[in-house]
């Protein structure tokens, strides 16, 4: 197929890492993706919802954000805190922020309070190419916050961000350019893939 017709962008779709899980983990002096840790809704309900378990928790136990506060097993070594969304904000405007210090507003698309997308094109004489912007950002975030997040790169949101969900999240950064979407996206069920049907 002869895309030289599409537009071409060089845009990233940043999500933080378990989230809410994270903040709770930097703010006890805890390393977010080592520590068993679990964000719960109201502590004071055994049938309350989790919002985010750490990638630890989830590795060793199988623990959803949609599992229930009387799922998780008795062990010690499980954190169980109680969700705080202001700090969440709080800390997602902060992320914004550090943004804001490499590309115009304009450039940032909030989709959640953890997830946006940021386009940096005309940026690469400043910082490098998309992968290399990908990576700064990435190393700023953790080194300044304490926080790791996955990053899809594509020639549009759609692309960036699953490319992101698929890939990303298992290496960091991962890239998808029209080109490919039939190496990259085809063999993946659809279900799997972003969108309305989910």
């Amino acid at each position: 197929m002869d895309y030289h017709t599409f537009p071409r962008n060089n845009i990233l779709c940043i999500d933080m890492r378990s989230f809410y899980a994270s903040v709770e983990c930097v703010k006890l002096g805890l390393d977010p993706m080592t520590t068993m840790l679990a964000v719960v809704g109201d502590k004071t309900r055994s049938g309350s919802i989790i919002l985010a378990a750490s990638p630890a928790l989830k590795q060793r136990y199988g623990v959803k954000n949609v599992s229930r506060y009387f799922e998780l097993p008795e062990d010690p070594n499980i954190h169980i805190v109680q969700a705080r969304m202001g700090d969440y904000v709080k800390v997602s405007i902060e992320i914004t922020k550090l943004l804001y210090r490499y590309a115009p507003r304009e450039a940032i698309h909030p989709y959640s309070v953890d997830e946006m997308w940021l386009t940096v094109n005309g940026l690469e004489k400043i910082y490098g190419n998309a992968y290399q912007i990908a990576h700064m950002l990435k190393t700023e975030i953790y080194e300044t916050m304490g926080l790791t997040c996955a990053i899809g790169i594509g020639d549009n949101k759609f692309l960036a961000k699953v490319v992101m969900d698929l890939y990303a999240k298992k290496t960091g950064i991962a890239t998808c350019r029209y080109e490919d979407v039939e190496a990259l996206l085809w063999p993946v069920e659809v279900e799997k893939i972003w969108g309305d049907w989910q």
